[in-house]
């Protein structure tokens, strides 16, 4: 352990003088934060509407003032003709139509249903889902009986939302995010670090010097696991603040869970480090390693569950996977560490596994 020691604080001293590593423990995790954190939301607000309001009525206005309202739409056009619909559409000004048939006060009057037009924009077809909602949501929520080509009324349902109320996407992404983060810093932090050593050929001293393996491995993981901790915590600190995340766990759950998704990464970058011989590949390398299966394999933008088959046993060794389960877990459910054995375990595997085999390949060479 000693020898662990003195190998963590001469790494230590070469972090303090190396820009680059500090570039990429501090100045990354800030630069992605604010990248991401704002340009990755799936909220959508100001949507563009036209409205043909062929009733032209105080009945038609009160339903038009209840789309503005809403603060999702904005009201950009009135066509006057099916034409002039289509040119909207088709030169992408409006997302969404609304169409207010003649008669429509007069059965508001009555108390019948009065049946609206709703034409959406397709292209997109993530997009045209979420105004769909909305339009629904805007629609129920009007001031009289209403029907539209969008929504049938057959059961009366009251919904409550847990965890996430407002359904605000910011509170899905941002702990991907995080994990994200955390992940290429830590794995390119140590990638570097063991192929500097051996462009410097202080490797050779290295190996005359009477320290073990595990002891080397250890003091090479050790300091980058303080500094990727601590930035770890800022990161998650800088969220609320900017992105209102809630934080309804315990602290030291959230802490150890990070220090254990930590280690595996860290031992990642150990391992890439063995096959790489010069900086500009381990570089390369790590990215590969640590972006793709974190951005696209990790739960993190895309559900694992609508993946196909194949690359859903594939992600089972993606250890963002379970580490964004717990993240996500403590922060938003306020889980605790009882309740989130399963991706626990899996960390700890997935750490013990690429630090036992990065030893081995270090032992070798």
């Amino acid at each position: 352990m000693r020898r662990a020691l003195a190998v963590s604080l001469k790494e230590f001293r070469q972090i303090s003088r190396d820009r680059r590593a500090l570039v990429i423990l501090v100045f990354v995790p800030a630069f992605f934060l604010f990248l991401y954190g704002y340009a990755l939301n799936f909220d959508i607000r100001h949507v563009s509407l036209a409205v043909q309001d062929r009733d032209g009525s105080a009945e038609s206005r009160r339903l038009i003032s209840t789309f503005v309202e809403s603060t999702y739409f904005d009201v950009v056009a009135t066509p006057r003709s099916d034409r002039d619909i289509d040119a909207l559409l088709d030169r992408g000004q409006a997302r969404a139509v609304l169409v207010i048939p003649e008669g429509f006060a007069n059965k508001v009057q009555r108390g019948e249903t009065a049946p609206v037009q709703v034409i959406l924009n397709g292209d997109n077809a993530n997009t045209a889902t979420t105004v769909l909602g909305y339009t629904t949501a805007v629609l129920r929520e009007a001031p009289f009986a209403l029907t539209s080509d969008v929504t049938t009324a057959v059961v009366g349902v009251q919904s409550r939302v847990w965890y996430n109320p407002e359904l605000r996407s910011t509170l899905f992404l941002i702990p991907g995010l995080i994990s994200y983060i955390s992940m290429i810093t830590a794995v390119v932090s140590t990638t570097l670090s063991i192929v500097k050593e051996k462009e410097n050929g202080t490797m050779e001293q290295v190996r005359m010097a009477p320290i073990s393996t595990p002891a080397y491995v250890l003091g090479k993981t050790l300091p980058y696991l303080i500094l990727s901790q601590v930035t770890a915590i800022l990161v998650v600190l800088a969220s609320m603040a900017l992105f209102g995340l809630p934080m309804r766990g315990n602290w030291l759950a959230l802490s150890a869970v990070q220090a254990l998704f930590l280690v595996g990464a860290l031992g990642t970058g150990l391992f890439v480090s063995t096959a790489a011989d010069t900086q500009q590949t381990a570089f390369q390398s790590a990215m590969l390693v640590a972006f793709l299966p974190t951005f696209i394999l990790s739960g993190f933008i895309f559900p694992i569950s609508s993946m196909p088959t194949a690359l859903q046993h594939i992600t089972v060794i993606v250890p963002a996977r379970y580490f964004l389960v717990a993240l996500r877990g403590i922060l938003l459910k306020g889980l605790p560490l009882t309740a989130l054995g399963a991706p626990i375990g899996a960390m700890a595997i997935y750490a013990a596994v690429v630090l036992g085999l990065s030893a081995l390949r270090l032992r070798r060479q």
